[in-house]
């Protein structure tokens, strides 16, 4: 007998995706549709304008994905030279990789083509590509513009455009590029907003840029998934270092984001592990897009155990199996907390998060406790103890100081090598934040004054 309080299970097809859309998606697992995408996918197929409010991974990008690419699949019509049909526009490196990613699997029996544009990598390579034309473009704001501003690239043709994790883009300064690409785009494109937090800027931009959106919102703003932990350690900056040091000593951290609140700051834990015996990597806006992708890959495959980042890899990073986040710094944006722990207990899977909070950072505690409609559950203070002994330098050749000059040689004419020595071209390169991931502005002129007038 069947039991009728067995509901039959909604699948992609019911949605309307179907051919070798339909197959793509299933031979990634998207099999059965998540609530964003049962809601999002028959709407944008209509032709309606979406403005959507979910968590991250929550799974947005199949939900404006799989109607867009069955759109252009439709059209049957061939793309012209230096143009994009959809843009899917994102405001980090890491969200845009893993877009394409996603996008590039389900366009695979179609024979769509896609292009990825963003900073920290070959412009050159990236104009080339959209030379012929491309069916579906992922990239970020600085970029973009960049390469549109020069004529490469024609956006009259865009007919779909899509703003994923549109808050972000607000909170790194986009804004205005955001806008002047919209206005670049066709005049009856269809677009879609996704955020995972509605602040009063977006409502505005969303306003602006969306035609009567059907509002998809699948939890409450700024949310935590209920899946993740949260936990609370008081202690004082200077007694971080031990605490953390004796955390990671616990097997059951066995994949481990740090989240840092500057980039310096994330550069200084990852020292100080290494010091401690625990090998981490890095990644933050100073680093190369290789070395970005090169260190998340490592933490992917699990060759690396813990990564040590700024809030570039609060939103968008889908790593699965991640057991823990520890926040050693409180972030700046309290919404950055969901984001931040977020990146654990995803797809059901339960995790933890840590935060540590110095007693100065108070304010900062108190804000996302109040967008997380929650107290943080506190599990030990140790600001009443004293901060622990310094620990010694690591040795370095017998104790011999590191950069020491050698004396000259009698006769030797040669001058001695500076102690601080220029960085090389490659590594200056890899610490230097590439412009496409900044908001382009324009340069004034200064035509008539004074060289060096404005010299500090």
């Amino acid at each position: 007998m069947t039991n009728d309080n067995n509901a039959k299970q909604i699948g992609f097809a019911d949605l309307g995706i179907s051919g070798n859309l339909l197959k793509a998606a299933e031979g990634v697992g998207f099999v059965t549709p998540k609530p964003i995408q049962e809601k999002a996918i028959p709407a944008m197929l209509e032709k309606r304008d979406v403005l959507g409010i979910a968590q991250t991974g929550s799974g947005k990008t199949a939900a404006f994905s799989l109607p867009i690419l069955s759109q252009i699949i439709a059209l049957g019509t061939k793309r012209k030279p230096k143009t994009a049909r959809a843009l899917i526009l994102c405001p980090t490196r890491e969200l845009a990789v893993q877009i394409d990613d996603v996008v590039r699997e389900l366009s695979r029996h179609a024979h769509l083509s896609t292009a990825l544009v963003l900073g920290g990598v070959s412009r050159n390579s990236q104009v080339r590509r959209l030379a012929q034309g491309v069916d579906v473009l992922v990239a970020t704001p600085g970029r973009l513009t960049d390469i549109v501003r020069s004529g490469e690239l024609s956006l009259s043709e865009t007919r779909w455009l899509v703003l994923d994790e549109a808050d972000r883009m607000l909170d790194m300064g986009f804004i205005n590029d955001v806008r002047r690409i919209a206005r670049a785009t066709h005049s009856e494109r269809q677009t879609a907003l996704f955020s995972a937090t509605m602040p009063k800027e977006v409502e505005k931009l969303s306003e602006s840029l969306l035609n009567n959106p059907l509002r998809v919102e699948i939890a409450k703003e700024s949310t935590t998934a209920g899946e993740i932990s949260q936990r609370l350690v008081m202690a004082r900056t200077k007694q971080k270092r031990k605490i953390l040091s004796d955390m990671l000593a616990d097997e059951a951290m066995r994949s481990v984001i740090i989240f840092a609140r500057t980039k310096h700051g994330a550069d200084r834990v990852t020292r100080d592990l290494g010091r401690d015996g625990f090998e981490a990597a890095v990644i933050h806006g100073n680093k190369s897009q290789n070395a970005r992708q090169r260190a998340l890959n490592g933490f992917r495959d699990g060759s690396v155990r813990i990564l040590v980042a700024t809030d570039i890899a609060a939103r968008g990073i889908d790593v699965p199996g991640i057991s823990h986040v520890v926040n050693f710094d409180l972030p700046d944006q309290p919404e950055s907390y969901v984001h931040r722990i977020g990146r654990t207990g995803r797809n059901g899977a339960s995790g933890e998060a840590v935060t540590l909070c110095d007693p100065a950072e108070a304010d900062k505690l108190k804000a996302v406790e109040k967008i997380i409609r929650m107290r943080l559950p506190l599990v030990a203070d140790h600001t009443s103890e004293p901060d622990p002994a310094p620990r010694p330098a690591p040795a370095n050749n017998g104790g011999e100081r590191r950069n020491a000059q050698k004396p000259a040689r009698a006769g030797d004419s040669r001058k001695p090598k500076p102690r601080h020595s220029a960085k090389p071209q490659a590594q200056q390169g890899e610490q230097r934040q590439s412009e496409g991931d900044k908001p382009v502005r324009r340069r004034r002129r200064t035509r008539g004054k004074r060289p060096g007038a404005h010299a500090a």
